[in-house]
């Protein structure tokens, strides 16, 4: 009898407390669904240190209108984050939650550093962006990338040791092309184009060493750049179309026509 009587005590209060759990999980619910809590206000702010350009609140309301779901309290920061890092231009975003009814977006905008394989672009860090490049400011001339998929930060790479390497000529490169052989091709503002072929030591099984009796790839370029003011002066400044690199000992020159003679019209 004693121990029945322990036993049905102890359930009693077990249910009581069950009980009294259920009324305040009850009361939470009823509390966080209240309509103060639902999202009234989506702050939009740039990350520290930046500004933005091309993100604008309108833009980003417009992008995520109907994708964000719950409230102040219930709505998840991960996903809610996702939903905002889709929208064009927009690199990161980290979202809080601002009492009772806010959500502050801070975000990292796309700092576009070239086309990428014509309908697409390619930011600073080497990743590639959809957006719409007609929203670029009018002064904007963006130099274009060409490549197999997964090359992108090889090209950032390669384009960043290019303008180092051409820039004691004065001139950018504007454009910058990766064919499926892994072989390059440069065009410079000054309207020439290089061919500069694959980097000998990719084809070599120690990669440090390359392949013996080759050029290595930098020297190649380097040797041209070191040349050009010199050839420059021997052609008499003609413009060069083409310059081939590719040669284990110098490079070829495709220089451009000559003007046609202006002939003089007879006196009648």
């Amino acid at each position: 009898m004693w121990n029945e009587a322990r036993t049905i005590n102890r359930l009693a209060n077990t249910l009581a407390v069950l009980a009294v759990l259920a009324m305040l999980a009850g009361g939470v619910y009823w509390f966080i669904q209240r309509p103060m809590f639902m999202l009234k206000v989506v702050e939009i702010e740039a990350a520290p240190n930046s500004t933005l350009h091309y993100v604008s609140p309108e833009t980003v309301r417009l992008a995520i209108a109907g994708k964000l779901t719950g409230n102040f309290f219930t709505m998840k920061l991960a996903q809610a984050q996702e939903v905002f890092a889709e929208t064009p231009w927009v690199r990161s975003a980290m979202v809080r939650r601002i009492w009772p009814n806010t959500i502050r977006v801070t975000i990292e905008e796309q700092q576009p550093l070239a086309v990428w394989n014509e309908n697409q672009m390619i930011n600073t860090w080497g990743q590639v962006f959809t957006a719409n490049q007609g929203e670029l400011d009018d002064d904007v001339d963006l130099p274009q990338f060409e490549g197999p998929e997964g090359t992108e930060n090889l090209v950032v790479r390669s384009y960043a040791e290019l303008e180092r390497w051409f820039a004691p000529l004065d001139v950018t490169v504007r454009s910058l092309a990766l064919s499926e052989r892994y072989a390059w091709k440069v065009r410079l503002s000054n309207g020439m184009s290089l061919e500069l072929g694959r980097d000998p030591g990719a084809d070599a099984p120690d990669l440090q060493q390359g392949i013996q009796g080759t050029l290595p790839f930098a020297a190649r370029i380097q040797r041209f750049v070191q040349a050009w003011p010199v050839v420059n002066q021997r052609i008499g400044g003609r413009k060069v179309i083409d310059a081939d690199l590719r040669y284990p000992t110098g490079f070829a020159l495709t220089l451009a026509a000559l003007p046609e003679p202006t002939q003089l019209k007879k006196k009648r």
